[in-house]
């Protein structure tokens, strides 16, 4: 897996979504609006599939309501996460 990987949005907002491997090696999702509110996120599991993980930021980074998408994409591949950030 990449070290990180970012999304920006291509709708003229200032939404970030990013994509990193701590130390320990566990993979977080970070997500920062640009203005006020920065979350992270664990991703759950020992082995996690980049390109799914991928697809569901790229897609979620481009709506209008980021969040509620970006959980909707995570649910559809059945990728679990935890907050751990705010």
């Amino acid at each position: 897996m990449a070290q990180n990987l970012a999304f920006h949005s291509t709708c003229g907002g200032y939404d970030f979504l990013g994509l990193r491997k701590t130390s320990r090696g566990t993979t977080e999702i970070v997500y920062d609006d640009g203005v006020k509110r920065r979350m992270v996120w664990r991703v759950d599991g020992i082995e996690v599939n980049e390109a799914r993980l991928c697809d569901a930021l790229r897609l979620a980074v481009n709506h209008v309501r980021v969040i509620p998408t970006l959980y909707q994409e995570l649910k559809k591949r059945s990728i679990a996460i935890e907050m751990i950030g705010n």
